[in-house]
């Protein structure tokens, strides 16, 4: 039985660079698992846009498609725009059977990830103890994507940083989660001498070039990459596709 085809579904950007990291992302998956067919489909901006991979995957006569959402919190496109795109894929490729997977977050190898770009900015592991941390999301206006990422600041705290604040590039009421700059001046007024800032996001674009803009205003000393292809990233992509598969291969052997 052929294994299903994984379709990593990205929002697209009008940065060039967010279509180029998302490319070799999945380029990572594919050297991570020879033989499994991964396609990439874009929400808006960058092509081919999800209906066109589905429509060429049921003319190349696939059956079963994982599409998984290149998401970190489960937000406005992961219980909305992804499921409307792949209801309306579902009538018109009746023969296309297609499973939404979950989104990445939360996870402990986005927090490994996470740490790992932290290292290559400069941080050593004795250094955490004596460093604020800022972890800096995109930004929702969803109550359980708030929620994570608050919880996931709860968690890094627990890992050694001296302090942890989360904050948003946007969309975010200020009274929860302040700006990057702004988060980055708390952790100084706490007395805290060194502060770190870790992009919580996948790919360069608008928001994440905000986040930095605001870590270098107000005198970050270290600004991390934005997790992008990164080895665990890849391997989570994989997990949650492993984990979409067990329902379906449960149903045929039952």
């Amino acid at each position: 039985m052929a294994s299903p085809v994984l379709l990593v579904i990205a929002h697209g950007s009008r940065d060039p660079r967010h279509a180029a990291t998302v490319h070799a992302l999945t380029a990572r998956v594919r050297s991570l698992r020879p033989g499994l067919r991964v396609e990439t489909g874009f929400l808006d901006f960058n092509a081919p846009s999800v209906p066109q991979v589905l429509q060429r995957l049921a003319t190349d006569g696939a059956k079963d498609v994982i599409a998984l959402p290149l998401l970190l919190t489960r937000a406005f496109h992961a219980k909305s725009d992804i499921p409307t795109v792949l209801h309306k894929a579902r009538t018109g490729l009746p023969r296309l059977h297609i499973r939404q997977a979950e989104v990445l977050g939360p996870s402990p190898l986005l927090n490994s990830a996470l740490e790992q770009r932290l290292y290559e900015a400069g941080i050593r592991p004795g250094d955490k103890g004596s460093t604020g941390l800022v972890l800096a999301s995109a930004g929702s206006t969803d109550p359980e994507a708030i929620a994570v990422i608050a919880e996931i600041a709860r968690e890094l705290r627990h890992t050694g940083w001296c302090s942890v604040r989360p904050a948003f590039a946007s969309a975010a009421s200020p009274t929860r989660f302040p700006r990057t700059e702004d988060a980055v001046r708390a952790l100084r007024a706490e007395g805290v001498r060194r502060v770190a800032v870790a992009p919580y996001v996948i790919a360069p674009g608008r928001l994440p070039d905000r986040i930095a803009a605001g870590a270098r205003g107000a005198g970050a000393d270290v600004l991390a990459d934005v997790l992008g292809p990164s080895p665990e990233l890849a391997r989570l992509l994989l997990r949650r596709y492993d984990e979409a598969c067990v329902p379906r291969v449960a149903a045929l052997t039952a």
